[in-house]
């Protein structure tokens, strides 16, 4: 029953994306052409893993807990779900290289992928940067979790690695919010902004004290 729960809250949240997107782009305009297709592909799978990072961010600081009320398939269930959020990391920009082309841009994974710019030209350009940064910090923290027994200093350091998510899913809100339409309209804004000011939560009120705790045992000993 709690597996079944556990499944229902998480299908519910993937349904805002659908709704959210059809919402904003009718099946007459979405399906038109290829660069339409290939651009609602692109937003869907945005929306997809910004959720599925906020449920992995959750199942990762309470953990523990979790396992303890619904079982130990979560934390496998976890694992997997660092890969699909890795998957739909680089299918959205790839989509929207597809995208560039069919509106008639050359093929440009440079841009698409490294083009990072801090002192940007443009608000837009700097946004577009935080989507890259994110990126490749994603890339970082996956492959530590998956190499984590490869040598001694991953093994001894992937989890801390991991606080890199937080950094990944609060930069990722920025990059949708002032780059994507979709998060500004119902029903998705409203999980945004919930599951954007828990993040914030969970970082503010545990992992920072955690931190502070941890730094203070290392200085002692």
């Amino acid at each position: 029953m709690k597996k079944i729960f556990f499944y229902g809250v998480l299908i519910v949240l993937l349904l805002l994306i659908p709704v959210t997107l059809l919402t904003v782009t009718p099946p007459a305009l979405a399906f038109r052409s290829p660069a339409s297709i290939a651009n609602f592909i692109q937003r869907f799978f945005g929306l997809t893993l910004f959720t599925l990072l906020f449920v992995q961010l959750i199942l990762g600081a309470f953990m523990d807990k979790i396992e303890e009320r619904v079982g130990g398939w979560v934390f496998q269930f976890h694992v997997i779900e660092g890969v699909v959020i890795y998957s739909l990391a680089l299918l959205h920009p790839l989509f929207f290289m597809i995208f560039n082309r069919y509106i008639g841009s050359s093929w440009n994974p440079y841009f698409v992928f490294v083009d990072i710019c801090l002192l940007c030209k443009t608000r837009v350009d700097f946004y577009y940067s935080l989507g890259r940064i994110s990126f490749w910090l994603l890339t970082i923290t996956i492959f530590a979790g998956l190499f984590r027994k490869a040598t001694p200093w991953l093994k001894a350091n992937w989890r801390k690695l991991h606080v890199l998510n937080y950094v990944i899913f609060l930069i990722t809100g920025l990059h949708g919010f002032f780059i994507g339409t979709d998060f500004q309209w119902q029903p998705f804004y409203s999980f945004a902004i919930i599951a954007y000011a828990i993040v914030v939560g969970v970082v503010v009120f545990i992992e920072i004290p955690r931190l502070y705790k941890n730094y203070i045992n290392w200085v002692r000993s």
